[in-house]
């Protein structure tokens, strides 16, 4: 995209920019919007509110407004919080951007990279590097670094566009009160109150979720004991465009450390300080700097434009789906930032569930539809928070057996490719497949090659394009020479007359007469190796829409919650 005509977040703030310096309550803010005054003491109802403005509340937000549905965002926040927090973005979550309309932008902006180098002790070179993008000719890289704020203030100037969007920023949510078929909230605007009905909830408002805690609900888990100190520093000197993590290095001795590039000459690094620390003391800019200059070494100028003091948790709630009122992201699951499974696994919530509430809303499905977000949500969830433990687990070795047994592994990794991935650093982030999803339905003969129900779709080139954006946010057939009729609601892309496909039919095993079913998540659904009737279409469509199956069960009774008590009066 030539700069002319590149949006202007991909312009915005050279190199040279200084750092936020604005605070709000020990927040630091990077663009200021101001508070949305209350309109009414009774707004009409919506079809959907969403709690909390991070990535993805506005994500979910922007995917249910694309959709046509009535859209109303309440953040306590009336600014862009500064401070990177998130930045690594995986493939995954650009092809949901992308479908959004903001990857193209995000891209642009963004720092690309897709090797890893893992280093051990004094060894100036890496024990060995890795490719995050694997299977090459896809539209997106593995990842890109971009910091947090402008992730947010992409997919706020989206929805900024849309006529069906309010956002309600700077108020808080201080009642809640469930129904049998919608929510009532009590609303916080300044100094006047007002209240809010949808017919559904969504709460992505983080980790300290004011609606959780309204509805008395908490989280179950691992909490690790361990600190690790975070900051983003300035720094002219070029490196290049990779993530470098250290085991045991000597400006760290005994711990970890990280770095990653990032847009505007930017660095994340990451310290690991172990347990028994005073937290206070780490957190004091002398000290800071101290770390930094042991990792950079003498004679590099930098400034440290944020920094914090973290520890972790590996947890999440039993559900999902409580009612009318449903949770994503944070809200509902946290895991450690190695990996890079934190924003990204809450996308992935926003990306399941954006179509399945889309039906619901419309009376295409039932309830049981999201149930299915319940379980498949959770499923990936369980997914990040195993590869997140182990990964710290493998950081943080507690005994001199584990520690031994680790350095072993990076010994042989140093010299034996078969060793390498037993080595954790953080596996990063990709698509998770759902292999057993009741949304799926089974291959009815043997397939050689190709994705199985539940995987998520793999990109290619195609017709001069990219297949996942032709697939969109609907249901497709993607098939080789198909003749047979299709069901209402499926749309046929037929790859027969579309040029060179060879790369495509062989990710697929997409022989002639092949066809698979793709969610509008880009999940695959069912497959076929030849042509079916429709009726046996129509039925595959009806399980991935859960439309076969019955009602999640009865009503549940009406509930109040307040934030004065933060339970059940």
């Amino acid at each position: 995209m030539a700069a002319s005509t590149m949006h202007p977040l991909a312009q915005a703030r050279s190199a040279t920019a200084p750092p936020a310096t604005l605070q709000h309550r020990g927040i630091p803010v990077w663009r200021h919007i101001g508070a949305t005054p209350a309109a009414s003491r009774q707004e009409p109802r919506a079809s959907v509110v969403i709690a909390g403005a991070g990535p993805v509340g506005l994500a979910m937000a922007l995917d249910l407004a694309r959709r046509g549905h009535a859209v109303v965002v309440i953040s306590r926040l009336d600014f862009v919080p500064g401070g990177s927090k998130a930045i690594c973005f995986s493939k995954r979550s650009l092809d949901i951007f992308e479908r959004l309309g903001v990857g193209q932008t995000l891209l642009d902006k963004g720092v690309t990279w897709n090797v890893g180098k893992v280093f051990w002790g004094a060894r100036a070179e890496p024990i060995y590097q890795f490719d995050m993008l694997p299977i090459k000719d896809q539209q997106y890289p593995g990842f890109i670094n971009i910091q947090q704020y402008y992730v947010e203030e992409a997919l706020l100037d989206a929805l900024r566009a849309l006529p069906n969007v309010q956002l309600r920023l700077g108020q808080n949510i201080e009642s809640l009160q469930v129904l049998a078929d919608h929510v009532r909230l009590g609303v916080q605007a300044g100094a006047q109150h007002y209240t809010q009905e949808a017919d559904w909830l969504i709460a992505c408002d983080g980790s300290k979720s004011t609606l959780r805690g309204l509805m008395g609900l908490d989280f179950n888990g691992r909490v690790f004991e361990e600190n690790f100190l975070i900051a983003d520093i300035r720094m002219p000197q070029e490196r290049p465009a990779e993530r470098w993590f250290w085991f045991d290095p000597p400006f760290n001795p005994g711990q970890s450390a990280l770095m990653h590039r990032q847009p505007d000459g930017l660095w994340r690094l990451d310290f690991q300080l172990g347990w028994g620390i005073d937290r206070e003391a780490c957190a004091q800019p002398e000290n800071v700097e101290r770390y930094v200059r042991a990792m950079l070494g003498p004679g590099v100028s930098f400034t440290t434009e944020w920094h914090s003091i973290y520890t972790f948790q590996c947890r999440r709630m039993d559900r999902f789906v409580h009612g009318r009122v449903l949770f994503a992201g944070d809200s509902a699951h946290l895991v450690s930032p190695f990996g890079a499974r934190g924003c990204n696994g809450g996308l992935a919530d926003t990306d399941n569930l954006g179509w399945k509430l889309d039906r619901v809303l419309r009376g295409e499905s039932g309830q049981a539809l999201l149930e299915s977000y319940n379980d498949e949500a959770i499923a990936m969830a369980d997914e990040n928070i195993l590869h997140s433990s182990r990964s710290t687990d493998f950081l943080t070795p507690k005994s001199a057996a584990s520690r031994a047994l680790r350095d072993a592994v990076l010994e042989l990794a140093a010299r034996e490719a078969w060793a390498r991935p037993f080595v954790n650093s953080g596996r990063l982030s990709t698509a998770i497949p759902c292999p057993h999803s009741a949304l799926n339905t089974a291959d009815d003969q043997p397939w050689e090659g190709g994705l199985c129900p539940g995987a998520p779709a793999v990109d290619a080139p195609l017709a001069g394009h990219w297949l996942l954006p032709r697939l969109g946010g609907r249901f497709v057939l993607l098939a080789h020479q198909w003749h047979e009729a299709l069901p209402a609601g499926v749309e046929l892309l037929d790859i027969a007359a579309l040029g060179d496909t060879a790369l495509l039919q062989a990710r697929y095993a997409l022989a002639p007469g092949c066809g698979y079913l793709i969610r509008p998540d880009q999940y695959v659904a069912a497959r076929f190796q030849a042509p079916v009737a429709a009726s046996v279409l129509q039925a595959a469509l009806d399980t991935a829409c859960a439309c076969d199956s019955a009602s999640t069960g009865a009503a549940p009774l009406p509930t109040r919650f307040t934030t004065a008590t933060g339970a059940r009066p």
